[in-house]
């Protein structure tokens, strides 16, 4: 897969319409690399004109900040400020919330003013202008589907809309949990919980809202987060339902649907 870095876009002396941040989670974790191929190979299958930061690319902050560490967090915003602004960035898309969230609503106090775009919206936007095809009678159609709201995308910036649409242009079987869109229930990774031991109690978060997942009798739980995608699977593999359910992002369900 090539994909080019801003290093080499503005050395050719070209200016791409997006640069495609990709996240801690997006770059160090083998699950949630698959999800980031996956969104590269739509945006190359569309003929999307991006580019990555590749090795320039840190941490946002967002969890240090959300662990306390607001010294930590500056360090870290300012250095991807100065970064972002040398390129002149201005268009950014994330497959993480909370790259997501932090970019849109934190970093404007600091200097960093960008257009900010989850990849669910961006999504639903190259489906509804007919950029992106999906296969008649496609792999999930009938499909039960249960999607689960991420806090950093609901709650945090009321995205409920956008990857609902999504899956339902796959002509899937979209069955809601219990708790959903603004009573959505957490996966137990925000706020930096997906870095530190777990506090006593008598259920893992993470536990209960698979179960809740399972209940729907759907075969695949959507997720549009790779925490939450990590902490649902750990959830199905400790209800023993992996081979039942299977966890995937919204990015993965639409690449595999595509012509």
């Amino acid at each position: 897969m090539q994909v080019r870095t801003m290093a080499d876009v503005m050395a050719a002396g070209e200016t791409p319409e997006v640069l495609f941040w990709v996240g801690c989670a997006g770059s160090f974790d083998q699950r949630a690399q698959r999800i980031t191929k996956a969104f590269a190979s739509i945006l190359n299958k569309v003929g999307i004109n991006y580019a990555i930061l590749g090795a320039e690319e840190t941490c946002t902050g967002d969890p240090a900040r959300r662990a306390g560490n607001e010294f930590l967090f500056q360090m870290m915003a300012y250095q991807n400020i100065q970064t972002l602004n040398n390129y002149g960035i201005r268009k950014i898309i994330t497959t993480c919330p909370h790259c997501f969230n932090i970019f849109k609503n934190e970093y404007p106090e600091l200097g960093g003013n960008y257009e900010v775009i989850h990849h669910t919206t961006f999504l639903q936007g190259l489906i509804d202008e007919g950029k992106i095809t999906l296969k008649d009678g496609g792999i999930f159609k009938g499909k039960k589907i249960t999607y689960h709201d991420s806090c950093y995308l609901g709650r945090a910036n009321d995205i409920y809309k956008a990857p609902r649409k999504v899956l339902e242009a796959l002509d899937a079987d979209l069955v809601e949990m219990k708790r959903c869109r603004k009573n959505g229930f957490c996966c137990g990774a925000g706020g930096a919980q997906m870095f530190k031991e777990e506090e006593p109690g008598k259920v893992r978060i993470n536990f209960d809202r698979a179960a809740e997942a399972i209940e729907t009798g759907s075969s695949i739980i959507a997720a549009a987060c790779p925490f939450c995608n990590t902490m649902l699977t750990d959830g199905v593999k400790g209800a023993e339902k992996e081979g039942d359910v299977k966890v995937l992002d919204v990015a993965e369900l639409v690449d595999a649907s595509m012509d």
